[in-house]
């Protein structure tokens, strides 16, 4: 089974991963500035893990892979760079304590350096497909956020994770189905990430 089939296979988990009461807030304007800036700083910090894991994935991964990968290792940091003059722009402290949902997303990327290149390969493209749908979902974004939103929801981006979704295709064994666990798991995972901050 190609990984897309899991979307619809899964469509309600998927739908409280990526259509959450966060972003529909960033989509009318109600979400408060401080909230906004709690999770801000979190993903700064997820992002740091999905980087190094993301390096790890790269060094294990078939050649087919690798390209997808490594730029996907060059996009990551020049993401967090992102998030650094952003931080400066909005005073936030990206050194603050990761919070519990924070923790746990990293435990799990971590735990998947012991997963089969298939199934990490799956869980990073569910990451990256829920990031993309999630913010697409909160188009065009209100005021404030609306610079965000359009940050996240470039066609580069949208072409990286349909490159990431051949890759994972492309890493299944002997046409094995996508691993439905690893992509709940991730839904969960994006579920209580967006819930974390308000």
């Amino acid at each position: 089974m190609p990984v897309a089939d899991l979307l619809a296979a899964h469509a309600d988990a998927w739908a409280r991963a990526t259509r959450a009461p966060f972003l529909d807030a960033v989509r009318d304007g109600s979400l408060p500035p401080a909230a906004f800036d709690t999770w801000l700083v979190q993903d700064a910090h997820f992002l740091g893990d999905l980087l190094r894991f993301q390096a790890r994935l790269l060094a294990r991964a078939p050649r087919s892979a690798q390209a997808v990968l490594a730029d996907g290792c060059v996009a990551l940091v020049g993401e967090l760079d992102w998030f650094t003059r952003v931080a400066a722009e909005r005073d936030l402290d990206l050194a603050a304590p990761q919070l519990p949902a924070t923790i746990a997303y990293g435990d799990l990327l971590y735990r998947l350096d012991a997963a089969d290149v298939a199934t990490a390969l799956t869980a990073l493209w569910a990451v990256e497909r829920a990031y993309l749908d999630a913010w697409s979902a909160a188009r065009p974004g209100a005021g404030q956020y609306r610079p965000f939103v359009a940050h996240w929801t470039t066609p580069g981006f949208a072409g990286y994770v349909a490159a990431l979704e051949a890759a994972a295709d492309g890493a299944a064994v002997d046409g094995a189905p996508a691993d439905a666990a690893v992509f709940l798991e991730v839904a969960e995972a994006e579920a209580a990430f967006w819930e974390m901050a308000r």
